[in-house]
């Protein structure tokens, strides 16, 4: 009756994509395919099991926002982490137990590795700062090397002077740029942040460069000397978002006299910029401090926990013989 049903086609037929096969093909196909295709033939039953429920069912209350928000997290929460190669969420299973480095290394760290990672991070920003300063300047470095390596008459009998200063200049205001815009901050920042403060360290140095020649204009044509703004804006940079503790510095009378005597040595129209980059080191040296007590609490909070328990060791003893590393005082020595 195959040409019956060629003409007359039948709906079980259009519903079953397999009923035109051969049966023992059929069997084979069902046996060996993933995919079933009976299972999605008959989606009816399941409808009308779901229209027959209770309505009682239907007016539950509704569960609490907690679980709700937990629940749209887990389910906003990628099935593998960013390291694994495959995002689409294979071999999630193997995932489930993982935990990074760096996470595992911070908890077997001793009190003295915790204290070096806060020094260590201040010391990378300052080398930081040099390379973010150099990168700024590579114009300056590109004129200076085409000078040295094709010079003319003038560039041989001054030795490229006019291109060494320009590079000079470059170099010490892109990093009074950068300090001032707090790029000596040791907290973790991501790249983009960091590129942010670089470039904004650039477009300020250029704005600079605008208004020296627009004075300079005004001083050929006999005009009075145009009037501007600060480029520095004080107190908060881009950078210093996280450092609420050591936004506001109040200067002491030493760090007052301090910076009067480091400007008397710059001249007049950079020392707006150098007071703001002295300002931004003094900031990040009293978030290195504050973080340095920081540890110095947590090391102390967890020798009284070790000691309430019974299980104080030797070297707590001795640090408490010594009054505890003597935090407070050298914390705030340091500011």
């Amino acid at each position: 009756m195959g040409w019956w049903d060629s003409l007359w086609p039948s709906s079980s037929g259009a519903d079953d994509p397999l009923g035109k096969l051969d049966p023992k093909l059929r069997e084979f196909l069902e046996k060996e395919s993933p995919v079933k295709c009976n299972a999605a033939a008959h989606p009816q039953p399941t409808t009308t099991r779901a229209q027959t429920q209770p309505i009682a069912a239907q007016s539950q209350a509704k569960p609490p926002a907690a679980e709700t928000s937990r629940e749209d997290d887990d389910k906003n929460k990628p099935a593998v982490p960013k390291e694994s190669q495959f995002q689409d969420g294979r071999y999630a299973h193997l995932w489930k137990t993982y935990r990074p480095l760096a996470e595992v290394e911070a908890e077997t760290k001793s009190d003295h590795e915790r204290l070096m990672d806060v020094l260590e991070a201040y010391k990378e920003r300052k080398n930081q700062i040099g390379k973010a300063a150099l990168e700024n300047c590579a114009l300056e470095q590109v004129d200076w090397r085409s000078c040295m390596t094709n010079p003319s008459l003038a560039d041989r009998m001054t030795l490229c002077r006019a291109q060494v200063r320009k590079f000079e200049r470059c170099y010490m205001m892109q990093t009074r740029f950068l300090k001032a815009l707090g790029y000596l901050s040791s907290y973790d920042r991501s790249p983009e942040i960091e590129e942010e403060i670089q470039l904004h360290a650039d477009k300020l140095y250029h704005r600079m460069l605008e208004q020296e020649a627009e004075v300079d204009k005004a001083k050929a044509e006999g005009r009075p000397i145009p009037k501007f703004t600060s480029l520095i804006p004080p107190p908060r940079p881009v950078a210093a978002a996280a450092a609420t503790t050591t936004a506001d510095l109040e200067l002491t009378p030493e760090q007052q006299e301090t910076l009067r005597a480091r400007l008397e040595k710059v001249p007049e129209e950079d020392r707006a910029a150098e007071a703001e980059a002295i300002k931004g080191e003094w900031r990040a040296k009293a978030e290195v401090a504050s973080r340095v007590q920081g540890l110095w609490r947590q090391q102390e909070e967890d020798r009284r926990a070790r000691k309430e328990r019974g299980e104080q060791t030797m070297w707590d003893k001795v640090a408490a013989a010594f009054g505890g590393g003597g935090g407070g005082g050298d914390g705030e020595r340091k500011k």
